[in-house]
């Protein structure tokens, strides 16, 4: 990906987030868009300043705002970090286009012995606060997972899962 590149999805990523960018939310999805860059400079001698100021600014995220958004994740285009404090989300995890996240989310694995089996989330899903994902589960596009909620099964498009663990209501 170009420089160029970058830029254009780091200004997406502002006018997502309210074209603000004092909101830790889009400070930390610029933060992870620039990670995933410096991975494609090709050489290693160039990459290292950028390795170190990324790892600098990563947990400057971690630390200061409590967001954990480390760039081996996958994220969409357009997702919003609403608010800030207690987000973990783990390195395998996909994220899909829109997608928002609200405060004290966890995405993140079930056992320590399957660390890459980490959560899928389809396009345009709604985390409520407190919401918890664990394992390899998808969440399909379109779906909200409630306040809280804990979700261990996979939750169909479109549906919303609530309570602990996570009931699976189908919204018509």
């Amino acid at each position: 990906m170009s420089l160029a590149a970058l830029r254009r999805q780091i200004a997406a990523d502002w006018r997502a987030h309210g074209r603000d960018w004092t909101r830790p939310g889009f400070r930390t999805i610029a933060v992870y868009r620039f990670g995933v860059w410096r991975m494609g400079v090709g050489a290693r001698l160039l990459r290292l300043p950028l390795s170190m100021l990324y790892n600098a600014a990563f947990r400057y995220c971690r630390n200061i705002y409590g967001i954990e958004l480390p760039y081996t994740a996958t994220v969409g285009q357009g997702v919003v970090i609403e608010h800030q404090g207690g987000i973990v989300i783990h390195g395998s995890t996909v994220i899909g286009d829109r997608c928002i996240i609200r405060q004290n989310c966890t995405l993140g694995v079930r056992t320590l012995e399957r660390l890459s089996d980490a959560p899928i989330l389809g396009d345009d899903v709604h985390l409520g606060a407190g919401a918890v994902i664990l394992g390899r589960v998808r969440i399909g596009a379109g779906a909200a997972i409630g306040a809280n909620a804990v979700v261990l099964k996979d939750v169909p498009p479109g549906a919303l899962a609530i309570g602990v663990p996570a009931e699976i209501r189908l919204r018509g």
